[in-house]
């Protein structure tokens, strides 16, 4: 199987999308002013106890206060809540916790009203970010994530991924583990740790506890100042982080089409994954990334409400405040030389392959029902559902499948931790904006030519160099268009060369034009 990783970056947030067998699989936005993301450690301050809800509500700087229940403190809430205090106050110094007095545990059966009260400020982490109206979900547990281990202070537990399942494998991956495992630190090893030398595990080690130095220290700086947050840990942005967590051996390539991108993700490849730096590429073609490996057609097609699989079969997606419905509809896909229970399968089975790559490509989490065409035989339901976990295997959110119910409806539990991904696959006339009335397109290249004119009589040389204007595939190829095209009738009038690029995203009127360093220059 080929996987490649496309990164395409704007001046507003970097899209990431993961291809498998040139089929997009996964996809991310990640807005480049974005001050929230799940593993950011805060040092927060409680506005409100809800004791019937077991909870309490954590100023972390966010629009609406993040919410942490009772369960989500952990055993070493005490021991977390001293350390942080006696670090902010410089009578603690060493991160390494040698000396380090435990406070006595939580026991889970109590109540938060008798741990914390408003005013508190204690150490927390993201575990879910804001969805809808709800505010982030917190944890005051910590775990630093790294790409083979999870650092936990104040555990003492090894945990070995299930996925590592050679039995002298996980014999020697625990033996070497142990010999380099500070003490007053637990470790979650992750599956990327199998087969990996030991300088490899013990350079990602060290990294994790240096993170937590790092913690420490904005602790000490921070000091006994009042603020009502501050974040002392900062998980890393989403690019990195899905780096970290999947890259390995099976990639074929990363592509990238910014140069500080390139150059600031081939560097932290060579830390995490020495020599799989080679197979981060710099894209330079003038057309669009997203459009070379088809990403955007395939995006748009996944977020619609009706998804079509092979023949005339297709899926309605439906989103209700509760959960989400996937009803699957044969259409016309009908073999006349077989049965309609064999025909009901057949369909079947194509949906579930197309149901799972888009829970995983859409990000959709919480409860999901997929209404399957009926059927009667007991092996076609019971093979159709141990397809979903098969395809489903390849999901890194948590989640559980119940068998088909009687009324042939499968019941899908699955993870979310960040705000539901959507993607406009209808648009509003951007001719008329819905008024009607459409000024004539034939004005197009004349307002372009005005808007160049300026350009050039009021911007500096040296930014003017390299002009890029992106407009639509028609406009685009009617200013090439010829020998005595356009694009030539510029460059003899400016005695510069203007790139035309087309993109397919662009409505028919719409262009920009960027200057050399990327930036927009005229819209």
């Amino acid at each position: 199987m080929e996987k490649e990783l496309v990164i395409q970056v704007s001046a507003e947030e970097v899209e990431i999308a993961l291809l498998e067998d040139k089929t997009v699989v996964e996809y991310h936005k990640d807005r480049r002013e974005k001050r929230l993301s799940v593993g950011d450690v805060y040092l927060g301050t409680v506005t409100k106890i809800m004791a019937g809800l077991n909870a309490a509500f954590v100023d972390i700087g966010s629009e609406r206060d993040a919410f942490l229940h009772f369960t989500d403190l952990g055993v070493h809430y005490n021991t977390f809540k001293r350390y942080a205090h006696l670090v902010r106050n410089r009578k603690f110094k060493n991160p390494l916790l040698k000396d380090f007095r435990y406070e006595e545990s939580l026991v889970k059966t109590d109540q938060i009203n008798n741990h914390i009260k408003a005013g508190d400020q204690f150490l927390v982490q993201v575990e879910k970010e804001p969805i809808s109206t709800k505010g982030a979900r917190l944890s005051a547990e910590i775990n630093i994530p790294g790409r083979y281990f999870i650092l936990s202070p104040f555990q003492s537990h090894v945990r070995l991924s299930k996925n590592i399942r050679t039995s002298s494998e996980r014999k020697r991956i625990l033996r070497l583990v142990e010999s380099i495992k500070p003490a007053n630190f637990g470790l979650i090893i992750r599956t990327a740790a199998d087969g990996k030398k030991a300088a490899e595990l013990n350079q990602d080690l060290q990294n994790l506890v240096n993170k937590w130095k790092t913690l420490t220290s904005n602790l000490a700086k921070y000091g006994g100042k009042k603020a009502r947050y501050v974040k002392v840990l900062q998980e890393e942005a989403k690019t990195k982080s899905l780096l970290r967590d999947i890259l390995n051996d099976s990639f074929s390539k990363v592509v990238v089409n910014n140069k500080d991108f390139y150059e600031d993700i081939k560097s932290y490849t060579s830390n995490i994954a020495p020599g799989l730096e080679e197979k981060v590429e710099y894209y330079t073609n003038s057309k669009p990334l997203f459009d070379k490996y088809q990403v955007r057609r395939q995006i748009k097609a996944a977020f619609r409400p009706i998804f079509n699989l092979s023949r005339s079969s297709y899926l309605v997606i439906e989103k209700t405040e509760a959960l989400y419905v996937v009803d699957v509809n044969s259409g016309n896909k009908v073999d006349a030389s077989k049965s309609s229970e064999a025909n009901a399968f057949s369909v079947n089975m194509d949906a579930a392959s197309a149901i799972a790559r888009l829970l995983r490509l859409r990000d959709i989490g919480g409860i999901i029902i997929i209404d399957f065409i009926d059927m009667r035989d007991p092996q076609h339901r019971k093979k159709v559902q141990e397809e979903m976990k098969k395809l489903m295997s390849k999901d890194k959110a948590k989640h559980t499948i119940l068998p088909l119910s009687r009324f042939g409806l499968m019941q899908i539990t699955r993870q979310r931790v960040r705000p539901e991904l959507k993607v406009d696959t209808s648009e509003s006339c951007p001719l008329c904006n819905g008024n009607g009335e459409v000024s004539s397109s034939i004005l197009l290249i004349d307002e372009i030519e005005t808007k160049l004119e300026g350009l050039f009589e009021d911007g500096e040389d040296g930014a003017l160099n390299k002009l890029k204007l992106i407009c639509h595939p028609y406009v685009a190829s009617h200013l090439k268009l010829g020998l005595f095209s356009k694009q030539r009738a510029w460059w003899w009038k400016h005695k510069k060369w203007i790139e035309v690029v087309s993109d397919e995203s662009y409505y028919l009127t719409q262009f920009n034009l960027y200057n050399k360093d990327g930036k927009l220059s005229l819209t």
